[in-house]
């Protein structure tokens, strides 16, 4: 029989209560995204964050070098936001019913008081009678502002699907 070793895992995780606290802030994001509160959504950014999706086949790429499905700044969050609540976002217009699940959360000290955040998400979205399922893991960094609320400095959506089918885009916040 062999020895297997468990990775211990993190060294600096984060206090019960401040996990606690982390996972409180991605639920109710779901909530807040589920209903469509946009503007409310972008208000949980700090002003130089940053939303990522990388390409299915690129899921550890660098944005810098990689196609990634969303590679927005605050600036192009913003002009999202504000395009997905018009008529002009076609695709989500009357937008699409969203349920989603998240865990498995976990959560360790970075640098500079930021926190790294690994969770697992499902997210259901029901358009026209069809159901499409997204599921990858979320790699968010978080920080404390000034009142000490929890921020997105970068929020990442890493997809486990090998291609988007059938309409081949993300339409909707993941």
């Amino acid at each position: 029989m062999s020895n297997v070793q468990v990775d211990p895992g993190p060294v600096l995780s984060v206090s019960d209560t401040q996990l606690r606290q982390i996972e409180q802030f991605l639920f109710d994001e779901a909530q807040v995204l589920d209903e469509w509160r946009l503007h409310e959504w972008l208000e949980l950014f700090t002003a130089d964050a940053h939303y990522l999706i990388p390409a299915t086949d690129r899921p550890e790429g660098d944005p810098s070098r990689d196609l990634f499905l969303v590679q927005d700044d605050r600036f192009l969050l913003e002009q999202r936001v504000n395009s997905l609540l018009t008529r002009a976002a076609h695709a989500e217009y009357p937008h699409s019913r969203t349920t989603r699940m998240i865990s498995n959360i976990r959560a360790t000290h970075g640098d500079g008081g930021r926190i790294r955040v690994r969770a697992n998400f499902a997210v259901y979205r029901v358009r026209n009678g069809v159901i499409d399922t997204y599921v990858g893991q979320y790699r968010h960094i978080l920080e404390y502002d000034a009142e000490q609320v929890l921020r997105y400095v970068e929020r990442k959506s890493v997809l486990t699907l090998d291609a988007l089918r059938p309409h081949g885009k993300v339409s909707i916040i993941l």
